[in-house]
């Protein structure tokens, strides 16, 4: 690490670099917008999350916040405990104290799926058993195009092209926020550079058998060809300002059409009948969270399936994100499938 890194002073809030302040004041005042005391910042070790540890750090000299910082080491590749710990004394240099909680349950298909929902389910758990009530994640500008990317070729509509919102909630007690939607990952690569001279990289993010790799690959061929990753992110924000319209009005729809009885959902068959596809996928998917409390939702595909699948004559019953879908009577339930 050179001496110009290990001397970067986060009580200056980036001040000696133009560049890194201006990110610093507008992530201070997304997150003054929150009016919590307390978070927890999901670290991973790449150079998204310690720009994100390093700028949570810089806040707490100016504003009175409790931050605790989190790893979750998924114990999928060999030497993952090895790099949490280095993780851990890249973060300690700059009296960042790293707690790092190891997943037990063993992830054999739809690895990154699977390794996001139990990150999620962890870091969770830590929020409410400290009584916190905040998760904040270093997604980013690159992140969110990729996501609208990876959507767009599964063939999602309105909400699912729409991406990630800033502010959204895991359950009905955290809530999950995202600060640097709008910034660059070239700023935070600097920004961790700069503090702590030193980033681990996660060999997955360059395997190829991952959609997520191969979208990440067409960064340079895309704006090479003049389509420029700030453009999209333009685009998404337009989408998201419909999607919140359509959010108001399902949320009138929902409560008209979805019932909880027991442990079961009842959804009013003839009433789902009479949307279009798009309206439809968003019950289907309302429906799975009320009872599950997934946090993301089914792919699109699979989604579109089922509902082709209820629309047969001879329907009788079919899975989808953990749940067992039939029809009784005039409704269309659904109940958890391990039940």
């Amino acid at each position: 690490m050179s001496k110009k890194n290990s001397n970067v002073n986060l009580k200056n809030a980036f001040k000696e670099f133009k560049d890194l302040s201006k990110i610093f004041s507008n992530f201070k005042i997304k997150l003054n917008l929150t009016n919590q005391k307390k978070f927890v910042v999901a670290v991973s070790g790449g150079p998204d999350s310690l720009a994100l540890a390093a700028l949570a750090k810089a806040y707490t000299y100016c504003h009175k916040s409790k931050f605790h910082y989190v790893l979750i080491n998924h114990n999928i590749r060999k030497n993952s405990l090895q790099e949490a710990k280095k993780v851990k004394n890249l973060l300690k240099k700059k009296q960042i104290n790293l707690k790092i909680i190891s997943n037990k349950k063993k992830v054999k298909k739809n690895i990154q799926g699977e390794a996001r929902n139990i990150r999620y389910e962890l870091l969770s758990n830590f929020c409410l058993k400290n009584d916190i009530r905040s998760l904040i994640t270093a997604h980013n500008l690159e992140d969110q195009v990729e996501t609208f990317l990876i959507r767009l070729s599964r063939g999602s509509g309105l909400r699912g092209l729409s991406a990630m919102r800033p502010k959204s909630k895991i359950n009905s007690k955290i809530n999950l926020y995202r600060p640097l939607l709008d910034t660059k990952k070239e700023f935070l690569i600097k920004i961790s550079k700069k503090t702590f001279g030193n980033f681990i990289k996660d060999p997955s993010n360059k395997n190829l058998k991952y959609l997520r790799t191969k979208v990440r690959s067409l960064k340079k061929p895309l704006e090479k060809s003049g389509v420029e990753y700030e453009q999209i992110f333009k685009s998404i924000r337009n989408l998201s300002e419909s999607r919140d319209s359509l959010d108001d009005f399902l949320k009138k729809e929902f409560s008209k059409i979805i019932k909880k009885k027991d442990n079961e959902i009842l959804i009013n068959f003839k009433k789902f009948k009479n949307h279009n596809n798009e309206i439809k996928m968003a019950i289907i998917n309302a429906s799975i969270k009320k009872l599950k409390k997934n946090y993301y939702d089914p792919r699109a595909k699979k989604v579109t399936n089922l509902i082709r699948n209820i629309d047969k004559m001879g329907f009788k019953k079919s899975t989808l994100g953990g749940c067992i879908f039939f029809k009784k009577g005039i409704n269309l339930c659904l109940k958890n499938e391990k039940l």
